[in-house]
């Protein structure tokens, strides 16, 4: 504006001095050189545009100003983006360390971005699925039915099919403008342990209701004023003993598991003579057996063991009455104790009629009976074997079974190096 100003006082100098054609010439030309002058900072300015170079081009004038305002307000967005870029990631890699899943979805349900533990929840691939409607990748009807009804108050429990064993639990949360987000967590551990407290609670209540209805029955039959058989009386009072003590070491193994995985109970560490309780359990296995069956006792090392003598005692104890209940009359039943590769290994090997396999990896399961028939018949608690495994595991070792159905079976303890006194160690 100012370089027009300037051409037009010109101009009406020229006109007074030299006449109004030669005043019209001069006009116009500079008028030409204006226009080209605007057109080159155009042109220059159209090829900054596409290059993106970050460098602005030097000019003066009007020009110039215009370049350094543009230089500040182009400076200013890269260093927001830069910011809200960096913000981006951040958030991002936050959320791809969350161990929820998390999918991001527009207005129409379809996917934006999600984390890597949404992708191994629901089988979703962040780019290649982008864009696509959340229910064309997780086919559910509950799950269909769970986002068209929009109240996400509380989340879905789902079972993946695609995962076996896998439960996971989603839910909705809306934000923004009518975008949501589908948080994903699983909840596979959580299900497990409340279906083993239903089992717990039903396998308990199961296990009371034969003895406490037996007893009930016969306390009938006792207070009936008219019965004065003294061999039914007899004869029900031992049964009724019998189930007390039924009752009674069920009572007790359940205890025992209780303290066992109670995480505040520290292992008293002592020095345990293994041989000597061996030879003591040795001789409570012939009695229990009562001559049914052929007990050997091979003790291949006097080394000792740190740790609780009660808790190994009792696990000892399951193990060899276990064998005694499950091997029948005639069979044999050996104890071994020995070192093995610097191990401790305590093994009861029996002639009993064996395990399939598919039964051994649920052995150790409270309750968890092969027949629950013979189970019941021959006493058992359906808790032995989870004690051993606690008590195992209180001390660092690991069980280990070998079993042959029609063969018999082997279990094995085997505890570590670190546990393991050496008589030179005493």
């Amino acid at each position: 504006m100012p370089t027009l100003i300037l051409i037009t006082v010109v101009t009406g100098v020229l006109l007074v001095t030299l006449g109004p054609i030669t005043t019209l010439v001069f006009y116009n030309v500079a008028l030409l050189l204006l226009v080209i002058h605007h057109w080159r900072q155009l042109t220059i300015l159209d090829k900054w545009l596409q290059t993106g170079e970050s460098a602005f081009p030097d000019s003066s004038g009007k020009w110039g100003d215009v370049f350094a305002r543009l230089s500040r307000l182009v400076r200013d967005q890269r260093q927001s983006h830069q910011h809200i870029s960096s913000a981006l990631e951040r958030l991002r890699r936050a959320t791809s360390a969350m161990p929820e899943g998390v999918v991001i979805m527009d207005e129409m349900d379809r996917i934006e971005w999600c984390n890597p533990v949404a992708e191994k929840h629901l089988g979703i691939d962040s780019h290649l699925d982008a864009g696509q409607h959340i229910t064309n990748l997780v086919r559910q009807t509950q799950f269909a039915k769970y986002l068209a009804a929009q109240d996400y108050t509380e989340p879905l429990i789902i079972r993946q099919p695609r995962h076996q064993g896998l439960t996971l639990s989603l839910q909705f949360v809306p934000y923004g403008d009518k975008q949501k987000l589908l948080l994903s967590r699983d909840v596979t551990r959580f299900e497990r342990i409340q279906t083993m407290r239903r089992d717990f609670v039903a396998n308990v209540s199961h296990e009371l209701r034969t003895p406490l209805t037996v007893i009930g029955g016969f306390l009938e039959t006792l207070s009936d004023e008219d019965h004065s058989d003294p061999e039914t009386r007899k004869w029900a009072l031992t049964l009724m003993t019998d189930q007390t003590r039924r009752m009674q070491s069920l009572v007790e193994d359940l205890l025992m598991l209780s303290r066992l995985e109670d995480t505040e109970n520290l292992i008293r560490d002592e020095n345990v003579d293994v041989p000597e309780m061996l030879r003591q359990l040795y001789d409570e296995a012939k009695s229990l057996s009562a001559g049914r069956h052929r007990i050997i006792l091979n003790i291949d090392t006097a080394t000792k063991l740190q740790g609780n003598a009660d808790e190994l005692r009792s696990a000892f104890s399951n193990l060899i009455s276990n064998a005694i209940r499950y091997t029948v009359s005639g069979g044999d039943i050996t104890l071994n104790w020995a070192i093995r590769d610097g191990e401790g290994v305590f093994s009861v090997q029996d002639t009993g009629i064996g395990i399939e396999p598919e039964h051994i990896p649920r052995l150790t399961e409270r309750f968890y009976r092969v027949d629950r028939g013979r189970s019941r018949e021959t006493g058992g608690t359906g808790l032995g074997l989870a004690i051993v495994k606690h008590v195992l595991t209180c001390h660092q070792a690991r069980l280990e079974i070998d079993s042959e159905l029609g063969k018999g079976s082997c279990f094995s303890a085997w505890f570590p190096s670190s546990r393991v006194i050496n008589q030179n160690d005493e």
